[in-house]
């Protein structure tokens, strides 16, 4: 089993089979088409409280890198405003966000904008997070490889035997599960991790609503600290200096 905690510098060796290469894509499209063909009524009513809550553009478009590194525009519908102050600049998302928000990250419902992702080919059912394109740069040599393949909707860890928190699931927790799929790739594991996904769906996810994760800089693998206590200690070593 992977140990999270460590701290590995080895290089991966990302396995390619059969359905690594043709069938998975195959699948991809398949199953995106059908979602999004089955589900166009729940999308039709999100797009109606989208307009209601949020109002026009119903998607928030984010650059992020996929296969390779390659850059592309990931989808989310918006769970919030466009607020802005009396200066013009955005309120603090804890200010924007709505119900309706709350309610679709609770349940992974903005997620569902991603199937458009996974039909156009840049992202896949199952694969590692798509994160921010800031942090290209920052990756160890092995935590590259997390971008061997296709980004994904849904990348759980399920080799660890470890249970996780938002506590324990680290930059490299998230990273090393990474790399294990990539290592592992194959039907049976896909078909476990959707179950996984549709499981959690159901339940509240701490790690998934957890919206104070302390930034990646390449140095903070294993640190587990939101970012209030980080700030907190930082404004206390500023009150100590003074």
């Amino acid at each position: 089993m992977n140990d999270i905690t460590e701290i590995r510098t080895d290089i991966p060796s990302p396995k390619q089979s059969l359905y690594s290469r043709y069938i998975k894509r195959a699948l991809d499209i398949f199953l995106s088409g059908m979602a999004i063909l089955v589900l166009s009524p729940v999308l039709l009513v999100i797009v109606i409280l989208e307009l209601i809550y949020h109002g026009a553009p119903v998607f928030y478009i984010d650059k992020r890198p996929g296969k390779d590194g390659k850059i592309f525009n990931m989808y989310k519908f918006r769970s919030m405003t466009n607020e802005c102050d009396e200066t013009g600049k955005l309120l603090h998302p804890s200010q924007r966000i709505t119900p309706f928000g709350r309610l679709l990250r609770r349940t992974s419902l903005d997620e569902l904008a991603g199937l458009f992702n996974v039909f156009n080919g840049t992202m896949s059912v199952i694969g590692p997070r798509p994160l921010m394109v800031d942090y290209l740069p920052l990756y160890n040599e092995r935590h590259k490889h997390r971008h061997d393949v296709r980004p994904g909707l849904a990348c759980w860890d399920l080799n660890s035997g470890n249970k996780l928190t938002s506590k324990s699931w680290t930059w490299n927790a998230q990273f090393e599960s990474d790399i294990y799929y990539v290592e592992n790739v194959s039907l049976w594991l896909d078909i476990k991790m959707v179950i996984k996904t549709v499981q959690v769906m159901f339940t509240k996810s701490e790690m998934r609503t957890n919206s104070d994760r302390i930034k990646f800089n390449g140095e903070n693998l294993t640190d587990t600290r939101t970012r209030k206590e980080v700030m907190k200690e930082q404004e206390a070593a500023r009150a100590g200096q003074e």
